[in-house]
């Protein structure tokens, strides 16, 4: 029973709550149970205080006696991501330069989770200030793969896709620059959606404005993302890129038939290089759009400047660590230093190209969705790999030019501002898992969500969980 507990679906959860089938205490310490039997054994959880998730989960439970149901989340276990600041819990953002670093505020993901009746356990574990899509750093060490404890759970919201796979929270958040919320569920078994910008809004971030990173829901299904996606999406005014639709967009029926839907396919998107299994998990999912109905073409958007473009956006964003590189750049590992510097070192018409590259791509994309309604491609460019490798060098003997270069199939639909999610879609013969990356058309992350959920349903893998939790 407490197995079950531990990987019902949010939704299930909270309505088991508010019918007082299941107490918010029972199913907090039935997840905290778990925490303690598996977290040591992954270092998914790095931060927490289950005093305080307890006494929070007692108040759920008086407020239901009372009759009062304090939203869609009511009672149900989650937990954040290490860059998201945590109102009286440590948030270190992966560095040692914030090893006791205590927030005095939420985050805005985090305080509208709570609004919804969310239990907060803890904080997921993140490479330092999110750099990289494999998790690590100086302050927790590393987090692994719940599937094979020698590969890496992918990054960098690594912490938060274990969590998930392994049953310590129903939900968690995540956030995605250049695949960080689409790797690791993908070399996880779970689900993570990127967003278009501003539907997730953020609060007090020292760039506003900027239009590349985002944050968003990662879960166990895609109803479940759905779910807590109509939670945290909506407007907010101290954003300046909010989205005015509400969340409650999301709350809508996933169902549709997909009759005549249609679909474009690429297992490399037009010439990356791709791991073979990779490649032929991609295919198999081509065929499983074809039985729900859909008209797959295999065919690709020209990404010319895709690369450029996001490289470039990618290192004025780190540019604003200025002063950490100047003051603590011992505290800084070596790739954080390489990004600070790559940002730095560019000039007002290096930025200029970046935008005309990335405007030119936005047009062609657009062009390229009047003909389809979705297109599917990996997630990532290889399986889950060695822990003890920082990033990969080579893939299908191609030489990586930088160490994110792995990832271009995620970045460059990052540089697009298209939402796209990753969907469990199999495994390698070693019994790692491989997701899917579906993408849309602008803003069309509910329509995203449909199609994931028709496709999860014909398949299961995500009902695969890791043999680590029995």
């Amino acid at each position: 029973m407490e197995n079950d507990i531990c990987f019902y679906d949010a939704a299930e959860l909270a309505s088991l709550i508010r019918s007082k089938k299941l107490s918010a205490r029972e199913v907090l310490e039935t997840h905290l149970t778990r925490i303690d039997d598996v977290n040591p054994q992954v270092n998914a959880i790095v931060t927490m205080d289950a005093e305080r998730a307890l006494a929070d989960a007692d108040r759920a439970d008086q407020e239901i006696t009372k009759g009062n149901y304090l939203g869609l989340l009511h009672g149900v276990p989650v937990a954040h991501k290490d860059l998201v600041d945590t109102a009286g819990m440590r948030t270190t953002y992966g560095s040692p330069i914030y090893a006791d670093h205590v927030p005095e505020k939420d985050a805005l993901i985090v305080e509208r989770l709570k609004d919804a009746g969310a239990i907060s356990v803890g904080k997921t574990n993140t490479p330092e200030f999110g750099a990289g899509s494999q998790t690590f750093n100086k302050v927790f060490g590393r987090t692994l793969n719940p599937y094979d404890v020698t590969k890496t759970c992918g990054g960098s919201s690594g912490g938060a896709a274990v969590a998930l796979a392994t049953g310590m929270v129903a939900l968690a958040d995540g956030s995605d620059l250049g695949g960080s919320l689409r790797n690791p569920a993908n070399f996880c078994n779970v689900v993570g959606l990127r967003p278009a910008v501003g539907r997730v809004p953020v609060r007090g971030s020292s760039s506003a404005w900027q239009n590349l990173s985002v944050q968003g829901p990662m879960a166990r299904t895609v109803s479940d993302i759905a779910l807590m996606l109509s939670v945290i999406a909506g407007p907010d005014i101290n954003s300046p890129v909010a989205l005015e639709t509400p969340g409650s967009m999301f709350s809508a029926p996933l169902d549709k038939s997909f009759s005549g839907i249609r679909v474009a396919w690429s297992e490399d998107l037009g010439g990356l290089p791709i791991d073979q299994e990779i490649r032929q998990i991609v295919r198999s999912g081509a065929s499983i759009f074809a039985d729900l109905g859909c008209e797959v073409t295999e065919d690709v958007p020209d990404f010319t400047g895709a690369d450029e473009a996001f490289m470039a956006w990618r290192g004025w964003s780190f540019g604003f660590m200025e002063d950490r590189l100047r003051d603590q750049r011992d505290q800084l590992k070596d790739t954080v230093i390489w990004n600070i510097e790559e940002g730095l070192s560019q000039s007002g018409r290096d930025l200029s190209k970046a935008s005309e590259l990335r405007s030119a791509l936005y047009a062609r994309v657009i062009a390229f969705f009047d003909h389809y309604e979705y297109l599917i491609c990996p997630v990532s460019q290889v399986p889950p790999f060695s822990v003890e490798t920082e990033w990969v060098s080579e893939i299908e003997g191609v030489e990586m030019e930088t160490y994110m270069a792995w990832a271009k199939v995620c970045y460059f639909i990052s540089a697009t501002g298209l939402p796209a999610i990753s969907v469990p879609a199999g495994f390698t013969g070693a019994g790692l898992p491989v997701g899917l990356q579906i993408i849309g058309r602008p803003r069309s992350e509910f329509e995203v969500l449909q199609l994931a959920y028709a496709f999860e349903g014909l398949t299961s893998y995500n009902k695969n969980h890791p043999n680590i939790v029995g």
